[in-house]
């Protein structure tokens, strides 16, 4: 995007002439679109607001915001306010000066705002019009009336500006509908709240709701688009309506939730060659390998490494897959902690900052950070974050900070409580009763009387510990418990394949002493070497099942469990693997060995 933009927003909600009933929402909408426009890691304009401003002031304005522009400009201009029809069918926006007799000399024509949107020399040019059109203020004898359609956009398709130059304009409503201002128009005595347009407009933009396509940025496309269906949701009477002459594509704003894009540099043929052997041995090998390549400094490498990873894990036999899926576990978004608790702060006052550090490789702590909520704050650090909530408003503050990496994701919860910054603090009150205490009471006997004053006590709010969460299911030890039982099982099964070779070479040995009378079946029966083989067959299958639960568990409940649980349960279960796995290869090939060569012995 380009560095020259510039926002102007006009919003009038007070007018001299009484038949202009008085709007609650410009204010709100001037302040709320402000905020977000003028956000650094959002719009990125410079913004000026013109409020309740005169139709003279508000002329000399809009045509000094479109001169001594350059061509790598990108201009916003956005209208809160009343839209009146001439009878001649011009459109023209209300000042607070505006006369409805007298409208081509108190008001502001939009065929003035066409001309300086074709005459100017900035590249791009974007209109918002939120206005309450004609119609809406038909109720009454003294009210403006309508005669026939407002028809916004065809008022600014007269003129096109200069070809090359590329404009748009998106208008809360068009025709014979009003701009709403929450449920009611304007004649609502409830307190003050942005209308239903600019305040989807303004959440779009705040959350990145409005990036449709995920990838970072908020075109003018993605924003029509999300603030037409968040309109036509709470209010199906009214619609937005869009006209533009643009050359490629316009973007208003950064997002803050794009996805994280890495550019992957493919493994080495050799590598992937490996990937694609016949042979198990070597497959294991390659996937050994990428695993040391997923925890490179050079986040392109751990990113191609992944990929591949990702691929074995969905395309490969079990024993493989099982580790590739425990390599991609170590790129598990792990911050700590993951509960900020900041107690109670004053309003207005600048809590702490607190420090959340990201775990594991390189590629596990590159991801993006999305407040929920409008009031928390967040900044990078060279371990992971920084963490501060704004304290503008009172209250009990509650609210999440999405963490986004390459291939998860997960939360952190924030937690305030907001008192007024004039209510007495726990020390105030001591103040007090020492000042009290050093004042003698009006008395006729002149004696001093000492006062003592119990300070108000504002009970402790229990504290969380560092790196814990506030759900009591996160000591959930499920899945800890399967793998552990999974182990016990792998050992049983090693056991018993022990005893069963022990029982089938004491067998041979007796039919070796037997000569040519001798019977291999009837000594291995004897001996009671089947038995601890065919159990040893049984454990060493249920083993690989309780792991396969303890890792299912894990992954489809990983909210519910700490990171030194998820390490124990990986750490288990991949030794209890290593011992099934070769355990029941050899019960396999034995019991092939007794199946075959028992007849000729």
């Amino acid at each position: 995007m380009t560095d020259a933009r510039h926002a102007l927003i006009i919003a009038n909600d007070r007018y001299t002439d009484q038949g202009l009933k008085k709007l609650k929402a410009p204010a709100q909408d001037a302040a709320a679109l402000e905020k977000v426009l003028h956000d650094p890691q959002i719009g990125a304009f410079e913004v000026e607001v013109v409020h309740n401003a005169s139709a003279d002031h508000m002329r000399r304005r809009i045509q000094r915001f479109f001169n001594d522009r350059r061509r790598a400009d990108t201009l916003l201009l956005h209208f809160s306010c009343h839209g009146l029809k001439s009878e001649s069918g011009e459109l023209y926006f209300a000042a607070s000066d505006t006369e409805p007799p007298l409208l081509a000399a108190t008001a502001v024509p939009s065929q003035f705002v066409r001309s300086c949107m074709s005459v100017t020399r900035a590249g791009r040019t974007v209109l918002f019009l939120d206005c309450c059109y004609g119609g809406a203020f038909s109720r009454g004898s003294s009210s403006v009336r309508a005669s026939g359609d407002v028809n916004v956009l065809e008022s600014f398709a007269k003129d096109e500006p200069v070809s090359g130059r590329g404009w748009a304009v998106i208008t809360a409503s068009d025709s014979m509908e009003y701009a709403f201002e929450g449920d009611e128009l304007a004649d609502d005595s409830s307190g003050p709240r942005p209308s239903v347009f600019t305040h989807a407009v303004v959440e779009g933009l705040e959350t990145g709701e409005a990036d449709l396509d995920a990838d970072g940025k908020v075109s003018l496309d993605d924003l029509y688009e999300y603030v037409y269906r968040q309109v036509r949701e709470q209010n199906p009477h009214q619609t937005p309506k869009k006209a533009a002459e643009l050359h490629g594509e316009l973007h208003l704003a950064h997002s803050r939730r794009g996805r994280i894009k890495i550019v992957a540099i493919p493994s080495p043929p050799p590598l992937q060659t490996a990937l694609n052997s016949d042979d198990v041995l070597t497959r294991q090998g390659a996937v050994l390998e990428l695993q040391k390549r997923l925890q490179h400094t050079k986040l392109p490498l751990a990113e191609g490494a992944r990929q591949h990873l990702e691929e074995v894990a969905g395309n490969d036999i079990q024993q493989i897959a099982v580790m590739a899926s425990d390599a991609l576990g170590m790129i598990r978004l792990a911050p700590s902690p993951d509960h900020l608790d900041f107690g109670v702060v004053q309003k207005g006052s600048a809590p702490r900052k607190q420090a959340v550090t990201m775990h594991g490789p390189p590629l596990a702590r590159h991801c993006v950070a999305q407040p929920k909520q409008s009031w928390l704050r967040v900044d990078p650090t060279g371990t992971g974050l920084e963490v501060h909530v704004d304290t503008a408003a009172e209250g009990r503050l509650s609210g999440d900070i999405v963490l986004k990496g390459v291939a998860d994701e997960t939360v952190i919860h924030v937690e305030a409580e907001v008192t007024s910054a004039h209510g007495p603090g726990p020390t105030e009150p001591e103040a007090g009763a020492a000042k009290d205490s050093a004042t003698p009471p009006h008395g006729t006997d002149g004696k001093r009387e000492t006062v003592v004053i119990e300070p108000r006590r504002i009970p402790a709010r229990p504290k969380t510990p560092p790196g814990t969460t506030p759900q009591a299911n996160r000591t959930d030890r499920r899945a800890p418990a399967l793998a552990g039982a999974a182990l016990a099982l792998a050992v049983a099964a090693i056991g018993t394949l022990v005893l069963a070779m022990q029982r089938a070479v004491a067998a041979l040995m007796e039919r070796g002493e037997a000569g040519l009378y001798g019977n291999v079946e009837d000594d291995i029966r004897e001996q009671g070497a089947l038995t601890p083989l065919i159990v040893c067959l049984i454990t060493g299958v249920v083993t690989l099942f309780v792991g396969m639960a303890a890792r299912h568990d894990l992954g489809a409940r990983q909210e519910q469990y700490t990171r030194q649980a998820a390490s124990i349960t990986h750490t288990l279960t991949s030794i209890a693997k290593g011992l099934a796995i070769p355990a029941l290869v050899l019960a396999v090939l034995a019991g092939i060995a007794y199946l075959v060569g028992s007849p000729h012995w």
